[in-house]
């Protein structure tokens, strides 16, 4: 049988674990992004060393996908809060049927909705 010393053991090595790995997968992905930038910026200084407006559509054609994956995030993000919404609605309803319990899920499945509507409506277009 484990004892409390032991458990608390188990729980100290397990998070010196999971910490480091979360420090050095913060790292690995901040020198991602830091070699990205600086191959696009060395990108754009060759282009706008050369005659043309290639480098000011790159920066247009950037920053359009950019916004376009931006809208999905929203639309996706949107559509998975309103599934959660809805399963936990048919999961309380089931669990207590007497009980108006099942309201309760329509705050995530109302969260679900606004991104929907804010990324089909609101959000900036091309």
């Amino acid at each position: 049988m484990i004892g409390f010393p032991e458990i608390v053991v188990i729980v100290v090595v397990g998070a010196i674990g999971l910490f480091s790995w979360l420090a050095v997968g913060a790292w690995t992905d901040s020198r991602r992004r830091e070699r990205e930038a600086y191959y696009r910026s060395e990108v754009v200084k060759k282009l706008s060393e050369m005659p043309g407006d290639a480098a000011l559509a790159l920066l247009r054609e950037q920053e359009h996908n950019a916004t376009r994956r931006q809208r999905e995030g929203l639309r996706l993000s949107g559509l998975v809060t309103a599934a959660v919404g809805i399963g936990l609605m048919i999961f309380l309803r089931a669990l207590m049927p007497d009980a108006p319990i099942y309201l309760v899920s329509l705050i995530p499945l109302l969260i679900g909705a606004a991104f929907l509507l804010h990324s089909y409506v609101l959000a900036p277009k091309d």
